[in-house]
């Protein structure tokens, strides 16, 4: 059990990894900072999307563009990234090997590359469809809202990569588990702004 106090919420790497334990109480606080940013950014548009759903303009609307099964799929994808990530962080932790983290990291991001790839299957269908950014204010928001969230899933994964590579370089040094305290924040997050997503989007839409 760890010896040293908690330096900032969530997992805390604690006593074995005293000087990332250390550094973390810094990072990781600026990091929640800039979390908090990216939540008021989401929740206006949010607030947008919600305000626009009815300006359709005689265009395609949600039961005419959303699938649930597929919104499921996505669902399922990002909700087992999150678990395996958590699995990583705990790797991280307790492990003194690395075999056990790189494999949990490799699998997250296989699952967060297949959401990706499946968010973009859904907005080719809906341009098929006539549902493009243009046609309203509706699909204005939407479109404003979910790519922006798959943005973020894509910027994660890069930093997944080159977190990979830093391993495959440096070994398990004190950045490389800054590094990952802070894109384990940023995986959980965004399945949480996904939850919303899901929850008011593609249920609201098709309820």
């Amino acid at each position: 059990m760890s010896t040293q106090p908690s330096q900032h919420p969530g997992l805390n790497l604690g006593a074995p990894h005293a000087e990332a334990h250390s550094a973390n109480e810094e990072f990781v606080f600026g990091f929640w900072v800039f979390m908090m940013s990216d939540l008021i950014i989401f929740g206006l548009l949010f607030a947008t999307y919600v305000t626009m759903l009815g300006g359709q303009a005689g265009g395609p609307g949600p039961s005419d563009l959303f699938e649930m099964k597929s919104a499921f799929i996505e669902t399922m994808l990002l909700l087992v990234s999150s678990f395996t990530f958590g699995m990583a962080s705990l790797s991280l932790k307790y492990r003194e090997d690395k075999k056990w983290l790189i494999i949990w990291l490799l699998i997250t991001l296989v699952l967060g590359l297949a959401f990706i790839g499946h968010e973009l299957l859904d907005f080719n269908k809906m341009f098929d469809k006539g549902g493009v950014p243009s046609r309203s204010g509706f699909l204005s928001a939407f479109f404003a809202l979910v790519p922006l969230h798959g943005l973020h899933v894509t910027s994660a994964c890069i930093w997944l990569l080159a977190l990979l590579g830093q391993i495959a370089v440096y070994g398990l040094d004190t950045n490389v588990k800054v590094g990952l305290t802070r894109l384990a924040i940023l995986w959980h997050f965004l399945d949480i702004v996904w939850i919303g997503i899901f929850s008011l989007v593609y249920l609201g839409g098709l309820a």
